[in-house]
């Protein structure tokens, strides 16, 4: 199989095409999008792999100029610290572990189950039959966990495939590691044997169901990461439907209603702002969208150099005090310049007061406010006492 056929079912979208499996023939050829968000995570990458291989000795060295002509400059020092727990992590798991095996940046095979299916692993360490898989995100926007995560599944799958030969393997595990969000997730030891169980009654077929004509589209959480997230039909058909939400003669909506309106009008939400984004790129890449024009935004005014200006301005009388603002910078600010362990001296004079409540799912982890008596309440419970 080609190149093309891995990206279709590549582990990395495993989640989109296991559960939808129309969408990987839809976006075949959809260019890839690159960002500086994805950039930063491969710096990110590079930075634990080079951690990692000084395992024992921290020795950031090999990421210094002077040292390495590779590295232009140093990595940020929050980058640094994200490195240090991703290696930490790797050497609490290992250093219990009689004689253990870690392998590094190191490529698996699940072909057996997935056309062309393969992958590379951050780390993966195996010791008293146990089999570990480490993937390291730099990313801060979503959280992922590492429980029935398909990608780590899949990768754990390969690795599997690899080392069960070579080595006394009993269970399997695989975790996350994402500094910036979240810190550090990982599943329950499952038994080889159910993973393999797993390969082969969902992952096989739904990898075949994925690469005919006519697989079938199952719009869901998954979409968010989809190329074709904003022009997709079945997506649009499922937003725009309103099965279960039909006139009925109550004036007032019922508990159940509105739970039900505030699960599809967060993905419609979604949805709206990537057929916006959608629209725009045709429309600035010589496309056309009837009734909508590409124009530009509100244009905001800015110094093109503020040295020289303010120069100009006082010799031509306006007080310097009247050009400088002075503020303190914000805490996380100051936190990142000078890195955790240099902030901790000032957290005695930190204090995080409760968030602002806001509404969430039930699956969400954060604990419930319980509702709080009104006074009147408290009034009538102590007369009735």
């Amino acid at each position: 199989m080609s190149e093309t056929t891995h990206a279709l079912l590549g582990a990395s979208s495993a989640h989109r095409w296991l559960n939808c499996p129309g969408s990987a023939l839809l976006t075949a050829d959809m260019p890839d999008t690159t960002s500086e968000y994805a950039a930063e995570g491969t710096l990110a990458h590079t930075v634990c792999e080079n951690a990692a291989r000084h395992i024992l000795s921290f020795d950031y060295t090999v990421l210094s100029p002077a040292k390495n002509p590779k590295w232009k400059e140093m990595p940020p020092q929050e980058m640094l610290e994200c490195a240090d727990l991703y290696v930490r992590t790797i050497q609490e798991i290992a250093e219990p572990l009689h004689n253990p095996y870690i392998a590094l940046e190191q490529r698996v095979d699940y072909s057996k189950w997935v056309p062309s299916g393969f992958g590379t692993v951050d780390c993966i360490i195996i010791g008293d039959g146990t089999l570990t898989v480490i993937d390291y995100k730099h990313g801060k926007g979503v959280q992922v966990e590492a429980e029935d995560n398909p990608q780590l599944m899949l990768y754990a799958l390969g690795a599997l495939e690899r080392y069960q030969y070579l080595y006394e393997i009993s269970t399997v595990r695989w975790g996350i590691v994402q500094p910036r969000n979240g810190g550090i997730s990982f599943s329950e030891p499952r038994f080889k044997e159910s993973i393999l169980q797993w390969a082969k009654d969902t992952v096989k077929p739904a990898a075949a169901l994925a690469m005919t004509k006519n697989a079938p589209f199952n719009p869901g959480d998954w979409c968010r990461f989809c190329k074709a997230r904003g022009s997709c039909h079945a997506r649009s058909d499922y937003n725009l439907s309103l099965e279960g939400f039909e006139k009925k003669p109550a004036k007032l909506l019922t508990p159940e209603e509105m739970g039900g309106i505030l699960l599809r009008g967060k993905d419609l939400l979604k949805w709206y702002s990537d057929v916006e984004d959608e629209a725009l790129t045709r429309l600035l890449t010589g496309g056309h969208v009837p009734g909508w024009k590409a124009v530009e935004g509100r244009a905001i005014r800015a110094w093109s150099d503020a040295e020289a200006a303010f120069r100009k301005a006082v010799e031509i009388g306006v007080p310097e005090q009247m050009l400088w603002e002075k503020k303190p910078v914000t805490l996380a600010a100051l936190e990142k310049t000078l890195g955790k362990k240099e902030f901790a001296p000032l957290t005695e004079f930190v204090t995080v007061p409760p968030g602002k409540p806001a509404l969430a799912p039930e699956s969400d982890k954060r604990p419930a406010i319980l509702a709080q008596p009104s006074a009147e309440d408290d009034f009538a419970n102590s007369a009735e006492a």
